[in-house]
């Protein structure tokens, strides 16, 4: 069976039109060219999934510019859109600019998508007027619910914040409270990959055995690596590959920023020759 091909953005950090991120980062122009750039490659996507921190500050007329230029994208490449909630977002602007929904802002906005028998949990894991995360016990009996039957081909778990420490201070301290909750709803069941944003680093770890993926965020990055002492952000981009096989599930972190090329070579021509030096699969 052909794989399900999932594209992860996370941390898009738009603003109003003419408004800079930290005064210097067009986030705007970083979220065009890579949804440009995804359906210029002309690769199968089956879902885009975003996850969080798609406003910077919860501004109304972000979510409107989100959605100008996710859809037609989404269009073009025949995909599923799941929208997930960051620290950053505001429930009711984001509900009603992006979901056409009116909710409460105490409300979480956690729902369930199905692409070709793969299952997209989303839960909401913003915490009103906190930058942490966390999960009530409603949310976990609702995920417990609905992990009670699996999937065909198993679940993807989607939620802004990691339930896994960071390395670096300030995302560590912001990280989901109490993991062990969801680890006990997850424990045993057919999610296949938590997968999460908020660090603006990329990082893999585990929880009750499910891997976890932290994908790179698109409007910056926050240095894994700084000097003793410092915590600093630097310029660059990414977004994250997703494929769900029947041989298991794996996560690429995909380089967006621009650079010039090493290589660019057919690639049946590298297959054939791969062959050629008895390359092939065990």
């Amino acid at each position: 069976m052909n794989a399900v091909t999932v594209v992860q953005l996370t941390d898009l950090h738009l603003r109003a039109e003419g408004e800079l991120v930290h005064g210097t980062v067009d986030t705007f122009a970083t979220v065009r060219r890579t949804l440009s750039q995804l359906v210029a490659a002309g690769r199968p996507i089956d879902a885009l999934v975003l996850s969080g921190d798609l406003a910077d500050n919860g501004a109304p007329e972000a979510y409107q510019r989100l959605r100008a230029v996710v859809a037609p994208a989404a269009a073009a490449l025949g995909a599923e859109i799941v929208y997930a909630m960051g620290n950053h977002d505001e429930r009711v602007a984001f509900a009603a600019g992006l979901l056409d929904r009116t909710v409460d802002p105490e409300t979480t906005i956690d729902h369930v998508m199905r692409v070709r028998g793969l299952r997209i949990i989303v839960l909401d894991s913003t915490v009103p007027g906190r930058h942490h995360g966390g999960l009530t016990g409603p949310q976990l009996d609702w995920l417990a619910s609905e992990l009670s039957a699996p999937a065909p081909r198993g679940t993807l778990l989607v939620l802004h914040h990691p339930p896994i420490p960071s390395p670096v201070a300030g995302p560590d301290l912001l990280r989901l409270h109490r993991p062990e909750l969801l680890a006990e709803a997850v424990r045993g069941s057919d999610v296949q990959m938590i997968v999460c944003g908020h660090n603006h680093a990329t990082a893999a770890g585990a929880l009750a055995g499910v891997p976890v993926w932290i994908g790179p965020a698109l409007a910056y990055r926050v240095d894994p690596f700084a000097p003793a002492g410092r915590h600093r952000g630097f310029a660059g981009s990414g977004f994250s590959r997703i494929d769900v096989m029947d041989s298991g599930t794996v996560a690429t972190a995909v380089e967006t920023t621009p650079a010039p090329s090493v290589y660019d070579r057919d690639e049946r021509e590298v297959l054939d020759q791969l062959a050629a030096l008895g390359a092939g699969r065990g």
